[in-house]
């Protein structure tokens, strides 16, 4: 393994095997993909880890309705979450199954370390347990959530409103309500532990309200992972899950390439997860790695629901199946294609806040941004490339700083300004930079107008002015939204050498070496049925249906990106 690069580790949650991937899954995939992929560019060595959880309650009773053992139902719904992955061109490094050998191997581990923390204790619950949610309520917890939903003596979920389970059952449990005070503290001292930062308001809360000791154990089914030292008992789903990132990087392996793995992975920079399953993460996760003396992980960013907007009301609506507004990922992908979907929900969707998608909004974005700007953008400047210089990027003029460059003030610290909102998980403002850019460039054909300036030969030198600024932006744009769409991104590579391709880096090691993702204006998303039209759309390869247009590839996708960076277009 590499170590001479900085690690970066990144994890989405592990995925429940009760059904296949939905919207919401590839939306906390996507999320961590687009970061994965653009720490590699910044020149980190990363590691991205998604999975899927399969042990548990709810697990055992999908299989018995699939007439399945536990292990033939899990085993049958791993292809299902690949073959999405692979689709949506998530770049994961690793996929964990919490039946593998090595969670097992973890998890016992973890179990005896833990019986040596002395937060561990043998005792019986007797309570409510949620199977959907896999999470364990008090009375009181109970009571209010029926108080505030309107279902005495129903004895609801407080969190999915679903019928509660009780248990009365031997069990181990974990002494959470130690760590309130070692939570609040971590909180205070690392505020954006959780973020965004109303989710760790959310968090605080509910720490500061009284933590409880967790059942961490389970006798009445055997469908888990068994504790080493009681053979009678199971691991609970969540102790066992929340693991596997630390499974993934060799924690409980006794070897030297193991602990060195460990060492250099460990802790994770960002566990992506959904805003249900975040006091899992916030709460239990660190008290456990607290208990055992490890590291906690640097972030744990929470995004929120997508919700349907109503086209009739505007008002946001609960995606189901019985509203008839369910939307399945291969929809989307009928309608905008792969890169289109990606683009949409990682630039339109902010992902801390509940997100309202809206067929209408998708057809917007997708026009406005992907084939009337990038689109019209590429296409213009390479067919001008094609008919005033054979279509080659022409040469910088010698007398380039005799005209005015407008684009080179918005490119001026625009990757640094690009950077600086990816960080923090902004792509909606990474994207604005971007377009900035794209816009303005769009702009500067009109004011330029290179079709009068090529009637002119004493302005030559002015027209390739223009043209080479204009492919400048284009080369920028391509490399900064090659997180968004690698696909498009990396279809010209293929029609270039491997001695083409750059190797230098920016001073903050921002390697530009990714190719350009290019857009056909031609291509419209259009609605032609009730809901939208199911012929795809996906972005077209400009560069795939234009002759002569190879020399322009090599000389814009592949010049030194430090040295582009310092020429400011």
């Amino acid at each position: 393994m590499d170590q001479s690069k900085p690690s970066f580790f990144i994890t989405t949650p592990i995925y429940y095997v009760n059904a296949d991937p939905h919207l919401g899954t590839a939306y906390s995939t996507i999320i961590a993909d687009v970061q994965a992929r653009y720490r590699r560019s910044a020149g980190y060595n990363v590691k991205f880890l998604t999975g899927m959880d399969e042990h548990g309650e709810k697990v055992a009773e999908a299989a018995a309705k699939h007439n399945m053992t536990p292990q033939e139902w899990t085993d049958s719904q791993a292809p299902h979450f690949k073959e999405l992955w692979s689709k949506l061109e998530i770049s994961n490094d690793d996929f964990i199954r919490t039946t593998e050998p090595r969670q097992h191997h973890a998890v016992q581990y973890l179990w005896e370390r833990m019986k040596e923390s002395g937060y561990l204790y043998k005792g019986s619950y007797d309570g409510w347990y949620c199977v959907p949610d896999e999470t364990y309520f008090t009375d009181t917890q109970v009571q209010k959530g029926d108080e505030e939903y309107g279902s005495v003596g129903q004895h609801l979920c407080p969190d999915c409103h679903r019928p509660l389970e009780r248990v009365q059952e031997e069990s181990y449990f974990f002494k959470l309500s130690a760590f309130q005070d070692k939570l609040l503290k971590l909180y205070d001292e690392h505020p954006d532990f959780v973020e965004p930062a109303f989710r760790m308001n959310e968090v605080r809360s509910f720490v500061e309200g009284g933590l409880n000791d967790l059942s961490v154990s389970r006798t009445s089914f055997d469908w888990g992972i068994q504790v080493p030292f009681d053979e009678g008992h199971v691991t609970y789903v969540w102790f066992d899950a929340l693991l596997n990132y630390m499974t993934a990087v060799g924690y409980g392996v006794d070897t030297d390439e193991a602990r060195a793995e460990l060492a250099y992975r460990w802790p994770a920079q960002f566990h992506i997860v959904g805003k249900d399953i975040i006091r899992f993460h916030c709460v239990i996760w660190p008290a456990m790695l607290m208990a055992i003396g490890e590291a906690l992980p640097e972030h744990v960013f929470a995004h929120g629901f997508l919700t349907v907007r109503n086209a009739e009301t505007g008002k946001a609506e609960k995606m189901s199946k019985s509203r008839g507004n369910a939307i399945a990922p291969q929809d989307v992908i009928d309608m905008l294609g792969v890169e289109g979907y990606r683009y949409y929900f990682m630039t339109d969707v902010v992902p801390g806040t509940d997100g309202a998608i809206s067929f209408d909004r998708m057809e917007q974005v997708y026009n406005a941004d992907l084939a009337n700007s990038w689109g019209n953008l590429i296409s213009r400047s390479l067919n001008m490339s094609g008919k005033y210089f054979d279509g080659c990027a022409p040469a910088k003029p010698a007398s380039f700083d005799a005209f005015d460059n407008p684009l080179a003030k918005i490119a001026d610290g625009l990757v640094e300004r690009y950077m600086a909102k990816m960080d923090v998980l902004d792509y909606g403002g990474a994207k604005d930079e971007v377009m900035e850019l794209i816009h303005a460039a769009n702009h500067y054909i009109e004011d330029s107008e290179p079709w009068a300036l090529a009637k002119d030969e004493a302005k030559a030198d002015e027209l390739a002015f223009v043209i080479y600024n204009l492919l400048e932006a284009i080369r920028i744009a391509a490399h900064l939204l090659m997180p968004l769409m690698p696909q498009t991104s990396a279809k010209p590579c293929a029609a270039c050498p491997a001695r083409a391709r750059p190797r230098a880096t920016t001073s903050r090691a921002f390697a530009l070496g990714a190719c350009l993702p290019v857009v056909s204006p031609s291509r419209r998303v259009s609605r032609c049925s009730r809901v939208w039209a199911k012929t795809p759309r996906h972005i077209g390869n400009l560069l795939f249906r234009c002759k002569g247009m190879a020399a322009t590839v090599h000389a814009l996708l592949f010049q030194d990106a430090a040295t582009m960076l310092r020429r400011q277009l």
